[in-house]
C-alpha cells in the first residue's frame, strides 16, 4: 500500500430515524396508489434497519419486499436489471435472498450506497413506482 492510499474509506449510513421516515413516506405513497404494501429498509451490507406491512399487505410481501432491498444494497442498482443468465441462477445460488422482481432501489447518499429500500405487495411496476418515489425522497432528509 502506498503513501497515498488509504486503509479505509467512509460511507454514509442510514440512521434508523431516517430510515422509519422512509417507511412512512413509502406507505404513505402507497396508499396514495391505494396498495397495501411491504417495505423494507436495509444498510449497504443488507442489514435490516426498518420493516412495515401495511394493513391488508399480503404475507409474501414481507419477505419479497426484504429480497428487492437486499438486491437492491448488494448490487447498488435497481432491481430489474438481470438478464436471463443471472435472472434465475442468481435467486438460487443466494439461498432467495436476491431477486431480480422490480421495486427495490439504492439509496444513494452524497454518491455513495447508504442502503437500499424494498417494496412489494403491488404489481411490480407499482412497486417499482413507490421504490423510486420514495428513493428520490432521500435527498430531502
Amino acid at each position: 500500500m502506498t503513501t497515498s492510499e488509504s486503509a479505509t474509506r467512509q460511507q454514509p449510513v442510514l440512521t434508523l430515524d431516517s430510515a422509519l421516515t422512509l417507511v412512512r413516506h413509502a406507505l404513505t405513497e402507497a396508499a396514495a396508489r391505494e396498495l397495501a404494501v411491504s417495505v423494507a429498509i436495509v444498510g449497504p451490507s443488507m442489514d435490516l434497519i426498518a420493516f412495515a406491512k401495511a394493513d391488508g399487505a399480503t404475507p409474501h410481501s414481507v419477505d419479497t419486499s426484504r429480497r428487492k432491498a437486499n438486491t437492491a444494497a448488494s448490487t447498488r442498482r435497481t432491481t430489474g436489471w438481470m438478464g436471463d443468465d443471472l435472472a434465475l441462477p442468481l435467486p438460487l445460488a443466494t439461498d432467495l435472498q436476491l431477486t431480480n422482481i422490480t421495486g427495490g432501489e439504492p439509496l444513494i447518499v452524497d454518491g455513495a450506497v447508504a442502503g437500499a429500500i424494498g417494496i412489494a405487495g403491488g404489481t411490480p411496476a407499482q412497486d417499482a413506482q413507490v421504490a423510486a418515489a420514495t428513493a428520490a425522497h432521500i435527498a430531502t432528509l
